[in-house]
């Protein structure tokens, strides 16, 4: 099957879009994947037998697809994009990665009248009310999540199948939309066995934290991914944990905040800002871990999503320490992978990292837990398996 995706953004990088064509290709079908270029990159290529087609876009096109659903010109302008790229790569099927494009796809399916697998990489309308340009002027007025979620409702209930990132997901979706749970998957996001078994461990970042109980983060360091937590806890943790670290390697553009709290507490030399760092280098950073953590806050874009560091900490064979966000609790839990902490709840993280550093056989345990689940159950060459079957069904 010639499968069309289409990407309102720049490829690569995107790890969900490339998993999956890779995934599908391999399954033998064809895979051309729409996306977007800023006059720095090939129109044409071939990215891993994926063919990219890029299509010229622009600072104000960008710019309006945050008005989607306020205005009709980000829709009318990738709609017409679209359509051509339909036409000229002879698309079978298309595969949308969520919702910013869905209407301009629609739009452009109109004449052809292709099957749409919708994928929703998470629950847009609800992480939309943490996004920072929403909780001021303009965005606070021109751009209304409550619009999104009908929009998305829209969409799944005209789209030939559906995929979510997890059953939490599916549940939530199927009892507001009322759809066929027959046309719903669930693709999580986890490791390739790539990650764990063709790895280049760097020694510096071994040694640089072999004497010390270290409690790591990987990733997006916006404040709603918990970090102020850890950071609290730090206070009480070192008297109790003299060689403690908490080492994060990530970035967002509220560092500076996560960084003046570190200051105010005086507690600076525990607390490592590795910056953003090559994807390579994560291995090395887990390994010189003693505890991976994932301090979430809850809520409804939360409960209902993995992040998809906690199964890189577990294919490492790392105890873990997550929030009760509902979907990372219910698979922590189950897998008995690591503990649990309300989430934004300082003393309860406190007491949950001392439960483990009191504890190697715990930590031990937990670590090895994680790393069977996830090399036997839950890497992708096993969850991709419902999108390969669902192509296979179409």
């Amino acid at each position: 099957m010639r499968i069309g995706m289409i990407l309102d953004a720049v490829f690569p990088p995107d790890p969900r879009v490339e998993n999956e064509a890779m995934s599908l290709l391999e399954k033998g079908h064809q895979v051309y994947l729409f996306s977007l270029h800023y006059g720095t990159q090939k129109e044409h290529e071939e990215y891993h037998g994926i063919k990219v087609c890029r299509y010229l876009s622009n600072q104000l096109e960008y710019k309006l697809s945050a008005l989607v659903y306020t205005v009709p010109f980000y829709s009318k302008s990738m709609s017409k994009k679209i359509a051509h790229f339909l036409l000229d790569k002879k698309i079978e099927a298309v595969h949308v990665h969520d919702i910013q494009v869905a209407e301009a796809v629609f739009k452009a399916n109109q004449k052809y009248q292709l099957p749409i697998v919708l994928d929703l990489h998470e629950n847009r309308p609800e992480i939309m009310k943490f996004y920072g340009h929403l909780q001021k002027f303009p965005g606070k007025y021109l751009i209304n999540p409550l619009k999104w979620k009908q929009k998305e409702e829209a969409f799944v209930a005209k789209a030939s199948k559906i995929i979510v990132v997890t059953n939490e997901a599916k549940e939530d979706l199927i009892k507001r939309s009322n759809v066929d749970e027959q046309n719903v998957v669930v693709v999580p996001n986890t490791v390739r066995k790539s990650f764990y078994e063709n790895t280049h461990i760097e020694s510096s970042i071994i040694k640089k934290y072999e004497r010390h109980f270290v409690l790591l983060y990987i990733g997006d360091t916006a404040l709603r991914r918990g970090l102020e937590t850890a950071i609290e806890a730090i206070v009480k943790l070192k008297v109790s944990i003299a060689n403690i670290k908490l080492v994060i390697v990530g970035t967002s553009k509220t560092d500076v905040v996560l960084k003046q709290k570190v200051k105010e507490l005086n507690i600076e030399e525990y607390v490592d800002f590795e910056g953003w760092q090559n994807v390579s280098l994560f291995p090395s950073y887990i390994k010189a871990s003693t505890v991976c953590i994932s301090p979430l806050h809850r809520n409804l874009h939360h409960d209902t999503t993995y992040a998809n560091k906690i199964f890189q900490y577990m294919s490492l064979a790392k105890p873990l320490l997550v929030s009760n966000a509902t979907a990372q609790k219910n698979i922590v839990s189950k897998v008995e992978a690591g503990l649990v902490h309300k989430d934004r709840d300082t003393q309860d993280f406190t007491l949950k990292v001392l439960d483990l550093f009191n504890n190697k056989k715990l930590l031990a345990s937990m670590g090895k837990n994680g790393e069977k689940f996830v090399k036997n159950k839950f890497l992708w060459e096993q969850t991709s398996k419902g999108l390969t079957t669902l192509y296979d069904n179409l």
